[in-house]
């Protein structure tokens, strides 16, 4: 077993299992591991090219950290003797290679910059995954509404039958919020890929560093520039955690309503079986447990930023090892909100609607009762209060037809609107859901048109969206081949 090399200079005296445990940040520096391999060969191809160490030595670093990058880091390196896995990785190359070449490898950085560049690549590489699912997720979702652009259904305020829609409408708009997630965290995506590397413990190196070409090399857009901040800061985290919380409430509200109407008293859906699980003792029960459980993950998110934020409010700059109480939070939100939309995805995709039983619902509750007060605007130039006010009274007296109508208009405005040549036909005419969810078709609204002009948009903006994530996942993966080349042909 190496010994901790951070440790044996300053300190001294034997720690506890106990102690070293609760020191320990290795459960969450698995999740950097490799991050780690790949900032400490950027560090010593760096360390050569402004000839702060020499080729051999050089060549003796990028060969054993190599062997790790391809076989991986060994189980002995996660020891929680180190406290973290920097530690540990440096240990490990001291022992096979050497003092005089693996102590060369933190000159010019502290495991400050060092820690904080390995969670932006793994964190980088976590959004990229996110948002690749949330594409996946809103196609789905504009695939669906394809299929349903005449499937009419109840809409719902306060959980009450409010407006007939269509199916497809109501998936374009969870289609759009998800849009949203995914403009933010590709806005958060610009912030997370800044290199913090070269910033040191926090006031930088009086080596003559190169930070640009660091940067460069590991896929970075550039620089978290003042070396203060570069350490102190985890606001790229708090913002990924926060984007993630929107996401997952998004989610949440989906899964609830496909809770909802799952439910034998509602059926508009059936879950696909493996998305659900029976009871211990009532054979009959099938329970949407997958998005019970994902409407709980929104709750985990959640949590993990609220632990984030006030991990970091009251800590003075610069560097505080409280901010290592920050990455499990984030990794654990990061992993919660990455699986679920991808059983979400799947969730949707098996999932079969029942548009008869939609049907059966889109009238229900008076549904197409402002069309009948609208109606009386347009034809008599009413104004739409007394309309409302008229067809709201016959609602009240359980009946909208012609003699209720007649008998509410009387009440509400003194002679009937019969007199007028309002007929039975007229009325009837008006509370036709077809025709209801037809006439809605301003930009965004439920009628065939206005769905289909929609839905060309939102697949030209996931095209969009596409392109500019496979653009940014070649680029990542195009700096870490160069990278590793590099190494190769500096051992070969």
């Amino acid at each position: 077993m190496p010994d901790d090399v951070v440790r044996r200079g300053r300190l001294t005296g034997e720690r506890t299992g106990e102690m070293m445990h609760f020191l320990s940040s290795m459960k969450a520096d698995r999740c950097i591991a490799d991050a780690d391999i790949l900032v400490d060969i950027a560090h010593t191809l760096m360390l050569q090219k402004q000839k702060i160490i020499g080729d051999e030595p050089a060549r003796k670093l990028l060969a054993g950290l190599l062997v790790l990058y391809d076989s991986g880091v060994p189980e002995v390196a996660f020891d929680e003797r180190f406290e973290d896995i920097h530690a540990g990785i440096e240990s490990l190359l001291i022992e096979s290679a050497g003092e005089e070449v693996g102590g060369r490898l933190h000159i010019g950085r502290s495991r400050n910059d060092e820690v904080v560049t390995c969670m932006r690549i793994r964190l980088r590489e976590d959004l990229l995954k996110q948002m690749t699912a949330l594409v996946r997720l809103r196609e789905t979702l504009l695939t669906l509404a394809g299929e349903h652009t005449e499937t009419v259904m109840p809409g719902f305020t306060h959980f009450q039958h409010a407006q007939p829609t269509t199916l497809a409408h109501h998936l374009l708009a969870y289609e759009q919020a998800f849009g949203r997630d995914f403009e933010r965290l590709s806005g958060a995506y610009i912030r997370v890929n800044r290199s913090p590397l070269g910033a040191a413990a926090f006031a930088s190196t009086g080596y003559p560093i190169n930070r640009e070409l660091t940067a460069k090399m590991l896929g970075f857009d550039g620089l978290v520039l003042n070396t203060m901040d570069a350490v102190a800061s985890r606001d790229f985290a708090l913002e990924v955690l926060a984007d993630l919380s929107v996401m997952m409430s998004n989610a949440s509200r989906l899964c609830e309503e496909f809770i909802l109407w799952s439910s034998s008293f509602i059926g508009f859906v059936t879950l696909d079986d493996a998305f659900c699980s029976t009871s211990s003792i009532m054979p009959q029960k099938k329970n949407p447990d997958t998005a019970e459980i994902m409407r709980a993950k929104c709750a985990s998110v959640l949590g993990s930023y609220t632990q984030a934020l006030v991990t970091v409010k009251g800590l003075p700059m610069s560097y505080n090892r409280d901010l290592q109480e920050l990455t499990p939070g984030l990794w654990r939100g990061v992993w919660d909100a990455k699986h679920s939309m991808r059983l979400l995805v799947d969730m949707l995709a098996t999932a079969v609607f029942h548009p008869s039983r939609m049907a059966e619902e889109a009238a229900k509750g008076n549904t197409t009762a402002t069309d009948v007060a609208d109606m009386l605007v347009r034809r008599y130039g009413m104004p739409f209060r007394t309309a409302h006010s008229v067809i709201g009274r016959a609602v009240q007296k359980g009946t909208v037809d012609l003699a209720t109508i007649d008998e509410a208009a009387v009440e509400i405005t003194g002679k009937p609107l019969s007199r007028d040549g309002l007929t039975q036909n007229d009325i009837e005419e008006a509370l036709q859901v077809s025709k209801s969810v037809a006439s809605r078709d301003a930009p965004g609204g439920p009628s065939a048109m206005a769905v289909r002009v929609a839905l060309a948009e939102r697949r030209a903006l996931i095209d969009k969206d596409r392109a500019e994530l496979d653009g940014r996942i070649s680029a990542i993966s195009e700096a870490v081949t160069r990278l590793i080349n590099d190494a190769r042909r500096m051992t070969a």
